[in-house]
Protein backbone atom coordinates (compact mmCIF):
# COMPACT_ATOMS: atom_id res chain seq x y z
CA UNK A 1 0.00 0.00 0.00
CA UNK A 2 1.15 3.55 -0.77
CA UNK A 3 0.79 6.31 1.78
CA UNK A 4 0.31 9.97 0.97
CA UNK A 5 3.31 12.22 0.47
CA UNK A 6 1.60 14.52 2.93
CA UNK A 7 2.05 12.01 5.76
CA UNK A 8 5.38 10.45 4.75
CA UNK A 9 7.03 13.87 4.48
CA UNK A 10 5.92 14.78 8.00
CA UNK A 11 8.70 14.36 10.56
CA UNK A 12 8.39 12.29 13.69
CA UNK A 13 8.40 14.28 16.89
CA UNK A 14 12.04 14.53 17.98
CA UNK A 15 10.71 14.97 21.51
CA UNK A 16 8.56 11.84 21.57
CA UNK A 17 10.26 9.40 19.17
CA UNK A 18 12.78 8.28 21.80
CA UNK A 19 10.08 7.56 24.38
CA UNK A 20 10.12 3.76 23.68
CA UNK A 21 13.84 3.70 24.56
CA UNK A 22 13.12 5.55 27.81
CA UNK A 23 10.27 3.17 28.64
CA UNK A 24 12.55 0.20 28.03
CA UNK A 25 15.13 1.72 30.39
CA UNK A 26 12.44 1.99 33.06
CA UNK A 27 11.47 -1.67 32.55
CA UNK A 28 15.07 -2.53 33.29
CA UNK A 29 14.76 -0.75 36.61
CA UNK A 30 16.31 2.63 35.80
CA UNK A 31 14.86 5.87 37.07
CA UNK A 32 14.67 8.41 34.23
CA UNK A 33 14.61 12.14 34.96
CA UNK A 34 12.51 13.55 32.14
CA UNK A 35 13.89 16.88 30.97
CA UNK A 36 12.85 16.14 27.40
CA UNK A 37 9.25 17.34 27.44
CA UNK A 38 7.39 20.40 28.70
CA UNK A 39 5.27 18.54 31.24
CA UNK A 40 5.45 20.59 34.44
CA UNK A 41 5.22 18.97 37.86
CA UNK A 42 3.48 22.10 39.20
CA UNK A 43 0.10 21.10 40.63
CA UNK A 44 -2.92 21.98 38.50
CA UNK A 45 -5.12 24.45 40.42
CA UNK A 46 -7.88 22.65 42.32
CA UNK A 47 -10.44 24.96 40.69
CA UNK A 48 -10.25 22.85 37.52
CA UNK A 49 -11.15 19.59 39.26
CA UNK A 50 -13.80 21.20 41.45
CA UNK A 51 -15.55 22.60 38.37
CA UNK A 52 -15.58 19.23 36.65
CA UNK A 53 -16.80 17.43 39.79
CA UNK A 54 -19.68 19.88 40.17
CA UNK A 55 -21.00 19.08 36.66
CA UNK A 56 -24.53 17.82 37.27
CA UNK A 57 -26.21 17.38 33.89
CA UNK A 58 -27.99 14.17 32.92
CA UNK A 59 -26.58 14.22 29.35
CA UNK A 60 -23.05 15.12 28.26
CA UNK A 61 -23.98 17.15 25.17
CA UNK A 62 -22.05 18.62 22.30
CA UNK A 63 -20.68 22.05 23.05
CA UNK A 64 -20.77 24.93 20.54
CA UNK A 65 -18.23 24.64 17.74
CA UNK A 66 -16.87 28.07 18.62
CA UNK A 67 -16.52 27.04 22.26
CA UNK A 68 -18.55 27.40 25.45
CA UNK A 69 -19.69 31.02 25.97
CA UNK A 70 -18.55 30.87 29.63
CA UNK A 71 -15.01 29.96 28.58
CA UNK A 72 -14.89 32.62 25.87
CA UNK A 73 -16.06 35.23 28.37
CA UNK A 74 -13.39 34.07 30.82
CA UNK A 75 -10.76 34.57 28.10
CA UNK A 76 -12.09 38.03 27.26
CA UNK A 77 -11.65 39.02 30.93
CA UNK A 78 -8.19 37.44 31.02
CA UNK A 79 -6.97 39.39 27.98
CA UNK A 80 -8.26 42.66 29.47
CA UNK A 81 -5.60 42.25 32.17
CA UNK A 82 -3.04 42.59 29.36
CA UNK A 83 -4.78 45.56 27.77
CA UNK A 84 -6.19 43.46 24.94
CA UNK A 85 -9.87 43.91 24.20
CA UNK A 86 -11.52 41.06 22.33
CA UNK A 87 -15.18 40.49 21.57
CA UNK A 88 -17.03 37.18 21.66
CA UNK A 89 -16.87 36.88 17.85
CA UNK A 90 -13.07 37.26 17.91
CA UNK A 91 -12.24 34.08 19.86
CA UNK A 92 -12.61 30.37 19.15
CA UNK A 93 -11.79 27.52 21.54
CA UNK A 94 -9.59 24.73 20.17
CA UNK A 95 -8.33 21.28 21.13
CA UNK A 96 -5.12 22.60 22.65
CA UNK A 97 -2.72 25.12 21.19
CA UNK A 98 -1.78 22.48 18.60
CA UNK A 99 -5.17 22.61 16.87
CA UNK A 100 -5.03 26.40 17.07
CA UNK A 101 -1.71 26.36 15.20
CA UNK A 102 -2.96 23.90 12.60
CA UNK A 103 -6.20 25.79 11.95
CA UNK A 104 -4.33 29.10 11.69
CA UNK A 105 -1.94 27.72 9.07
CA UNK A 106 -4.82 26.23 7.05
CA UNK A 107 -6.67 29.55 7.17
CA UNK A 108 -3.86 31.80 5.92
CA UNK A 109 -1.73 29.68 3.56
CA UNK A 110 -2.37 27.50 0.53
CA UNK A 111 -0.42 24.47 -0.65
CA UNK A 112 3.03 25.67 -1.74
CA UNK A 113 2.89 28.92 0.25
CA UNK A 114 5.54 29.81 2.82
CA UNK A 115 5.73 30.85 6.46
CA UNK A 116 8.76 32.45 8.09
CA UNK A 117 9.70 30.97 11.47
CA UNK A 118 12.67 31.82 13.69
CA UNK A 119 14.70 28.64 14.24
CA UNK A 120 15.15 26.70 16.43
CA UNK A 121 11.37 26.42 16.80
CA UNK A 122 8.70 24.22 18.38
CA UNK A 123 8.89 21.07 16.28
CA UNK A 124 5.16 20.89 15.54
CA UNK A 125 5.45 24.12 13.55
CA UNK A 126 7.31 22.08 10.95
CA UNK A 127 5.07 19.03 11.29
CA UNK A 128 1.82 20.94 10.90
CA UNK A 129 3.17 23.05 8.05
CA UNK A 130 4.32 20.06 6.02
CA UNK A 131 1.05 18.21 6.70
CA UNK A 132 -0.92 20.99 4.97
CA UNK A 133 1.63 21.60 2.21
CA UNK A 134 3.06 24.84 3.59
CA UNK A 135 6.82 25.37 3.35
CA UNK A 136 8.82 26.61 6.33
CA UNK A 137 11.42 29.27 5.60
CA UNK A 138 13.65 29.50 8.67
CA UNK A 139 14.94 32.73 10.19
CA UNK A 140 18.12 31.37 11.74
CA UNK A 141 18.96 32.62 15.24
CA UNK A 142 22.08 31.81 17.26
CA UNK A 143 22.77 30.74 20.83
CA UNK A 144 25.66 33.19 21.03
CA UNK A 145 23.16 36.02 20.40
CA UNK A 146 20.63 34.71 22.91
CA UNK A 147 18.48 33.51 19.97
CA UNK A 148 17.35 37.05 19.26
CA UNK A 149 16.26 38.00 15.75
CA UNK A 150 18.62 39.16 13.00
CA UNK A 151 18.27 42.63 11.53
CA UNK A 152 15.19 43.55 9.52
CA UNK A 153 17.12 43.46 6.23
CA UNK A 154 18.10 39.82 6.78
CA UNK A 155 14.48 38.82 7.33
CA UNK A 156 13.33 40.86 4.33
CA UNK A 157 15.63 38.78 2.12
CA UNK A 158 13.56 35.70 2.99
CA UNK A 159 10.21 37.20 2.00
CA UNK A 160 8.85 36.13 -1.39
CA UNK A 161 5.47 36.41 -3.17
CA UNK A 162 4.61 33.04 -1.60
CA UNK A 163 5.20 34.25 1.97
CA UNK A 164 1.91 34.46 3.83
CA UNK A 165 2.81 34.68 7.52
CA UNK A 166 5.42 34.95 10.22
CA UNK A 167 4.97 32.32 12.93
CA UNK A 168 6.81 32.52 16.26
CA UNK A 169 6.51 31.74 19.93
CA UNK A 170 7.14 34.50 22.46
CA UNK A 171 8.52 33.61 24.98
CA UNK A 172 10.29 31.09 22.83
CA UNK A 173 10.11 27.33 22.79
CA UNK A 174 12.75 25.77 22.71
CA UNK A 175 15.08 28.72 23.30
CA UNK A 176 13.54 30.59 26.24
CA UNK A 177 14.09 33.89 24.42
CA UNK A 178 11.83 36.85 25.20
CA UNK A 179 11.75 39.17 22.20
CA UNK A 180 12.33 42.85 22.90
CA UNK A 181 9.69 45.51 22.17
CA UNK A 182 11.92 46.63 19.28
CA UNK A 183 11.96 43.13 17.78
CA UNK A 184 8.18 42.85 18.05
CA UNK A 185 7.76 46.26 16.41
CA UNK A 186 10.18 45.27 13.64
CA UNK A 187 8.15 42.17 12.80
CA UNK A 188 4.96 44.22 12.94
CA UNK A 189 6.38 46.65 10.39
CA UNK A 190 7.33 43.75 8.08
CA UNK A 191 3.82 42.29 8.39
CA UNK A 192 2.32 45.64 7.42
CA UNK A 193 4.76 46.33 4.57
CA UNK A 194 4.45 42.91 2.97
CA UNK A 195 0.81 42.14 3.84
CA UNK A 196 1.63 39.17 6.09
CA UNK A 197 -0.21 37.57 8.98
CA UNK A 198 1.57 37.13 12.30
CA UNK A 199 0.72 33.88 14.08
CA UNK A 200 1.80 34.66 17.64
CA UNK A 201 2.14 31.63 19.88
CA UNK A 202 1.97 33.24 23.33
CA UNK A 203 1.27 30.23 25.55
CA UNK A 204 4.20 31.08 27.86
CA UNK A 205 3.12 34.71 28.35
CA UNK A 206 3.28 34.50 32.16
CA UNK A 207 6.79 33.02 32.29
CA UNK A 208 9.13 36.00 31.84
CA UNK A 209 12.10 36.36 34.19
CA UNK A 210 14.55 38.98 35.45
CA UNK A 211 11.88 41.73 35.37
CA UNK A 212 12.02 41.90 31.58
CA UNK A 213 9.36 43.75 29.61
CA UNK A 214 7.01 41.46 27.68
CA UNK A 215 5.27 42.77 24.58
CA UNK A 216 2.33 40.93 23.01
CA UNK A 217 1.49 41.31 19.35
CA UNK A 218 -2.05 41.86 20.60
CA UNK A 219 -0.95 45.27 21.90
CA UNK A 220 0.09 46.66 18.50
CA UNK A 221 -2.97 48.51 17.23
CA UNK A 222 -1.77 49.20 13.68
CA UNK A 223 -1.56 45.47 12.78
CA UNK A 224 -4.47 44.11 14.81
CA UNK A 225 -6.25 42.90 11.65
CA UNK A 226 -3.35 40.56 10.82
CA UNK A 227 -2.45 39.19 14.28
CA UNK A 228 -3.56 35.68 15.26
CA UNK A 229 -2.90 34.87 18.91
CA UNK A 230 -2.53 31.19 19.72
CA UNK A 231 -3.05 30.36 23.38
CA UNK A 232 -3.47 27.41 25.74
CA UNK A 233 -4.05 26.49 29.38
CA UNK A 234 -1.53 23.63 29.17
CA UNK A 235 1.55 25.38 30.56
CA UNK A 236 -0.12 28.46 32.08
CA UNK A 237 -2.09 26.35 34.54
CA UNK A 238 -0.12 23.09 34.32
CA UNK A 239 -3.11 21.44 32.65
CA UNK A 240 -1.52 19.79 29.61
CA UNK A 241 -3.92 16.85 29.60
CA UNK A 242 -7.03 19.01 29.37
CA UNK A 243 -6.19 19.98 25.75
CA UNK A 244 -7.83 23.39 25.79
CA UNK A 245 -6.44 26.11 23.53
CA UNK A 246 -7.77 29.13 21.69
CA UNK A 247 -7.37 31.51 18.78
CA UNK A 248 -7.96 35.23 19.27
CA UNK A 249 -7.93 37.81 16.47
CA UNK A 250 -9.48 41.21 15.85
CA UNK A 251 -9.98 40.05 12.27
CA UNK A 252 -13.57 38.82 12.50
CA UNK A 253 -13.55 37.58 8.90
CA UNK A 254 -10.58 35.33 9.70
CA UNK A 255 -12.37 33.93 12.76
CA UNK A 256 -15.42 33.19 10.58
CA UNK A 257 -13.22 31.18 8.22
CA UNK A 258 -11.55 29.28 11.07
CA UNK A 259 -15.00 28.54 12.50
CA UNK A 260 -15.63 26.33 9.43
CA UNK A 261 -12.80 24.06 10.63
CA UNK A 262 -14.19 24.14 14.16
CA UNK A 263 -17.58 23.05 12.83
CA UNK A 264 -15.92 20.22 10.91
CA UNK A 265 -14.52 18.74 14.12
CA UNK A 266 -17.83 19.50 15.90
CA UNK A 267 -16.63 20.75 19.29
CA UNK A 268 -14.02 20.75 22.03
CA UNK A 269 -14.74 18.40 25.00
CA UNK A 270 -17.37 19.87 27.30
CA UNK A 271 -15.99 18.87 30.71
CA UNK A 272 -12.52 20.21 29.95
CA UNK A 273 -14.03 23.54 28.87
CA UNK A 274 -15.95 23.74 32.15
CA UNK A 275 -12.75 23.17 34.09
CA UNK A 276 -10.78 25.63 31.94
CA UNK A 277 -13.33 28.40 32.43
CA UNK A 278 -12.86 28.12 36.19
CA UNK A 279 -9.06 28.21 35.84
CA UNK A 280 -9.22 31.77 34.56
CA UNK A 281 -10.54 32.82 37.97
CA UNK A 282 -7.35 31.64 39.71
CA UNK A 283 -5.75 34.44 41.76
CA UNK A 284 -2.70 36.42 40.65
CA UNK A 285 -0.80 34.87 43.57
CA UNK A 286 -0.78 31.60 41.65
CA UNK A 287 1.23 33.14 38.80
CA UNK A 288 3.60 34.95 41.14
CA UNK A 289 4.44 31.73 42.96
CA UNK A 290 4.82 29.68 39.78
CA UNK A 291 7.02 32.34 38.17
CA UNK A 292 9.32 32.41 41.22
CA UNK A 293 9.54 28.62 41.18
CA UNK A 294 10.45 28.46 37.48
CA UNK A 295 13.02 31.23 37.81
CA UNK A 296 14.67 29.26 40.62
CA UNK A 297 14.70 26.15 38.44
CA UNK A 298 16.07 28.15 35.50
CA UNK A 299 18.97 29.31 37.65
CA UNK A 300 19.75 25.76 38.83
CA UNK A 301 19.95 24.43 35.27
CA UNK A 302 21.74 27.41 33.75
CA UNK A 303 24.35 27.63 36.49
CA UNK A 304 25.02 23.89 36.26
CA UNK A 305 25.43 24.05 32.47
CA UNK A 306 27.83 26.99 32.68
CA UNK A 307 30.11 24.93 34.95
CA UNK A 308 30.28 21.99 32.51
CA UNK A 309 33.40 22.09 30.30
CA UNK A 310 32.77 22.98 26.63
CA UNK A 311 29.00 23.37 27.05
CA UNK A 312 27.67 26.54 25.40
CA UNK A 313 24.38 28.20 26.29
CA UNK A 314 22.92 31.63 27.00
CA UNK A 315 20.65 32.32 29.96
CA UNK A 316 16.99 31.88 28.91
CA UNK A 317 14.68 34.68 29.98
CA UNK A 318 11.27 33.09 29.42
CA UNK A 319 9.24 29.87 29.11
CA UNK A 320 10.93 26.91 30.84
CA UNK A 321 13.47 25.66 28.33
CA UNK A 322 17.12 26.14 27.50
CA UNK A 323 19.02 25.04 24.39
CA UNK A 324 22.59 23.95 25.08
CA UNK A 325 25.39 23.05 22.68
CA UNK A 326 27.19 19.95 23.99
CA UNK A 327 30.71 18.69 23.26
CA UNK A 328 29.31 15.65 21.43
CA UNK A 329 29.26 14.67 17.76
CA UNK A 330 25.58 13.76 17.69
CA UNK A 331 23.16 14.78 20.44
CA UNK A 332 20.57 12.14 19.54
CA UNK A 333 23.18 9.39 19.85
CA UNK A 334 24.17 10.88 23.21
CA UNK A 335 20.57 10.86 24.47
CA UNK A 336 20.14 7.23 23.37
CA UNK A 337 23.41 6.33 25.13
CA UNK A 338 22.17 8.04 28.30
CA UNK A 339 19.08 5.84 28.27
CA UNK A 340 20.59 2.57 27.13
CA UNK A 341 24.14 2.48 28.44
CA UNK A 342 24.60 4.98 31.26
CA UNK A 343 23.34 5.41 34.79
CA UNK A 344 24.48 6.54 38.22
CA UNK A 345 23.03 4.33 40.94
CA UNK A 346 20.48 3.16 38.39
CA UNK A 347 19.38 6.71 37.53
CA UNK A 348 19.73 8.58 34.24
CA UNK A 349 18.37 11.62 32.42
CA UNK A 350 16.44 12.15 29.18
CA UNK A 351 16.91 15.26 27.02
CA UNK A 352 15.41 16.34 23.68
CA UNK A 353 17.86 16.34 20.73
CA UNK A 354 17.62 19.76 19.11
CA UNK A 355 18.26 18.93 15.45
CA UNK A 356 14.52 18.47 14.91
CA UNK A 357 13.90 22.02 16.12
CA UNK A 358 15.64 23.38 13.02
CA UNK A 359 14.60 23.50 9.36
CA UNK A 360 18.12 24.21 8.09
CA UNK A 361 19.93 20.87 7.49
CA UNK A 362 22.89 20.27 9.77
CA UNK A 363 21.99 22.78 12.46
CA UNK A 364 21.36 21.65 16.02
CA UNK A 365 23.07 18.28 15.63
CA UNK A 366 25.16 18.81 18.78
CA UNK A 367 22.44 20.65 20.73
CA UNK A 368 19.76 19.57 23.19
CA UNK A 369 16.70 21.21 24.66
CA UNK A 370 16.35 20.92 28.42
CA UNK A 371 12.97 21.52 30.04
CA UNK A 372 13.41 22.65 33.64
CA UNK A 373 10.09 21.30 34.81
CA UNK A 374 11.17 19.15 37.78
CA UNK A 375 11.45 20.10 41.43
CA UNK A 376 14.67 21.56 42.81
CA UNK A 377 16.00 18.32 44.28
CA UNK A 378 15.41 16.29 41.12
CA UNK A 379 16.80 19.02 38.88
CA UNK A 380 20.06 19.16 40.84
CA UNK A 381 20.38 15.39 40.69
CA UNK A 382 19.60 15.32 36.95
CA UNK A 383 22.17 18.02 36.18
CA UNK A 384 24.83 16.16 38.14
CA UNK A 385 24.05 13.00 36.16
CA UNK A 386 24.41 15.02 32.93
CA UNK A 387 27.76 16.47 34.06
CA UNK A 388 29.24 13.04 34.82
CA UNK A 389 27.74 11.55 31.66
CA UNK A 390 29.47 14.17 29.49
CA UNK A 391 32.77 13.35 31.19
CA UNK A 392 32.37 9.63 30.49
CA UNK A 393 30.74 9.76 27.03
CA UNK A 394 33.04 8.06 24.50
CA UNK A 395 31.97 9.96 21.37
CA UNK A 396 32.94 13.50 22.36
CA UNK A 397 34.16 16.19 20.00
Amino acid sequence: MIFSKRITSMQQSPIRKLVPIAENAKKQGKKVYHLNIGQPDIETPTEFFEAVKSFDEKVLKYSFSQGMPELIEALIKYYKRYDMNFEHEEIVITNGGSEALLFSLIAVADHGDEVLIPEPFYTNYNGFSSAVGVNVKPITTKATEGFHLPKKEKIEELISPKTKAILLSNPGNPTGVVYTPEEIQMLASLAKEYNLFIIADEVYREFVYDNLTYTSFGNIKEIEDRVIIVDSISKRYSACGARIGSIASKNKDLIKQILKLCQGRLCVPTLEQIGAARLYSVSEDYFENVLAEYQKRRDIVYNALKEMPNVICEKPTGAFYVVAKLPVVDAEDFVIWLLKDFDIDNETVMLAPAEGFYATPGLGKDEVRIAYILNEKDLKKAMNILKIALEKYPNKK
